[in-house]
């Protein structure tokens, strides 16, 4: 490394946040470096793609990686899969020469934070990097106010989320709509998690200290919903023999969690389009209006956008509830979730019921991996409850299972089964990528590993540019 970069490196500040460059040209590696060193940041210039993934494996956290998009042996992605693994917070700038829109959206549905090319200007990789730094903090800031909290309730946040990418930008989506005063709309389906994910929001956010209230629109008749949203006045029909206060006055100041918003007549669309627009409302019965300020989270399980062309939900409406829109995915679109799932829902109702469990059986372990969850996080639950309490001895073998899941046959298992769905292809060149790398590119064996001959080795790393350092 030449001189010039390590001046932009100050080992001694460690409480810095930390910038790793992974970029294989000298000349560019230098340039970046120099350029970035005027955040107030602990600037370290990687001299190889592995030397990069070594300082994100190290154990110091990482705030900003800012990388190649195409190196040898190792490609950016890989890079921005590792670091996102090792920490969701960890913001990732992608810097390349091989500047397509394929690559461009490839590498922001991998979780990028931006995508830069070269040649690039030197204040707009400045002013990209300071915006993804300015980011971390926010999100360490955040994790900060979680450790406030009860430990106990966040960690039950944390786990029901999981670790795969698909949840790492539903926490990204989270953490934005925690710092910013506005309304947030979160579609899934049922058994999804969505009030959670509420919760959370609500828990980071300013108005934490207030109260929230959660509001369910399928479970409460029409005839008496609106009362209990906007209050009313004695003698406004029959039975109201006094003045009542609603939901939205005790959520004010705080959050109103409106679930199942799908649910709402069009009568109360109309009543909270009111609210949202200037804050007022009316308790039922009377001619003054009320004004309340709070923050309105809503939830839906069914396509709202379907439901506006049908006219069942008005189109203004929509628009107001969707500032920030989270959509959960449903738990078999992040398969790679279930085991983390299942192992904290099994860890938690063991403890409950006093029996000493520590873990699944293989076979259980694919049956839970291979079934397709229509009732989500949700029935995952319930199942892994039942074999808590069927399981003998210290393990959950297969003889736990219920009866619908236990005809499921999990003996074929494999380690791909925790991979997201890619081509083929790409499965196979990550895992001699994967395996070169573990093995200090010994080919001998690395096919050894791999289960091939060191000639159909070869012929592979050709066919997929995979090169040696």
């Amino acid at each position: 490394m030449s001189n010039s970069v390590k001046a932009v490196i100050d080992t001694s500040r460690d409480e810095l946040p930390r910038i790793i460059i992974a970029e294989d040209d000298d000349r560019m590696r230098e340039l970046v470096a120099t350029v970035i060193g005027k955040l107030d940041a602990e600037v370290i210039a990687a001299d190889s793609p592995q030397h990069a993934l070594d300082l994100i494996e190290s154990g110091t956290e990482v705030a900003v990686v800012v990388t190649d998009l195409k190196m040898p042996f190792v490609d950016g992605i890989d890079i921005l899969n590792f670091a996102r693994h090792a920490n969701p917070r960890t913001q990732v700038v992608m810097v390349t020469g091989h500047g397509t829109v394929e690559s461009a959206v490839k590498a922001l549905k991998a979780g990028a934070f931006d995508y830069i090319r070269k040649p690039f200007d030197n204040d707009e990789l400045l002013h990209t990097v300071g915006r993804a730094l300015a980011y971390y903090q926010l999100s360490t800031e955040n994790e900060q106010l979680r450790s406030r909290d009860n430990v106990e309730s966040y960690e039950k946040y944390r786990l029901l989320y999981g670790q795969s990418l698909a949840m790492a930008k539903v926490e990204k989506l989270i953490e934005a709509a925690a710092a910013y005063d506005c309304n947030v709309l979160i579609s899934g389906e049922s058994g999804c998690g969505k009030e959670l994910v509420a919760r959370r929001i609500y828990s980071l956010s300013d108005r934490r200290d207030k109260s929230f209230i959660a509001v369910n629109c399928a479970a409460i008749p029409e005839n008496i919903i609106e009362s209990e949203l906007f209050g009313y006045m004695k003698g406004a029909f029959t039975g109201a023999d006094r003045n009542k206060a609603g939901l939205l006055e005790q959520a004010n100041g705080g959050t109103l969690f409106l679930d199942e918003i799908n649910n709402a007549s069009l009568s109360l669309q109309a009543k909270l389009l009111r609210v949202l627009q200037d804050g007022s409302y009316y308790r039922i019965g009377d001619t003054e209006a009320q004004q309340v300020d709070l923050r309105v989270i809503t939830a839906s399980n069914r396509n709202l956008p379907e439901m506006i062309k049908s006219e069942e939900f008005r189109q203004d409406l929509f628009y107001r509830l969707k500032v920030i829109d989270i959509a959960l995915p449903a738990l078999r679109e992040r398969r790679q979730d279930i085991p983390l799932l299942a192992n904290f829902f099994l860890s938690r109702h063991s403890t409950r019921l006093g029996k000493s469990l520590n873990g699944m059986s293989t076979k259980v372990l694919g049956v839970l991996m291979r079934h397709d969850w229509p009732g989500n996080v949700r029935e995952l639950e319930n199942v892994v409850l039942s074999m808590t309490i069927m399981a003998t001895g210290n393990r959950v073998n297969e003889e736990a299972l219920p009866a619908e899941l236990a005809e499921d046959d999990g003996s074929q298992l494999r380690a791909l089964d925790f991979v997201a769905p890619q081509s083929l292809e790409e499965i196979e060149a990550y895992f001699i990528r994967k395996t070169l790398r573990e093995q200090g590119s010994d080919r001998t064996l690395a096919a050894e590993i791999l289960g091939i001959d060191k000639s159909t080795l070869w012929r592979k790393m050709k066919r997929y540019k995979i090169e040696e350092r």
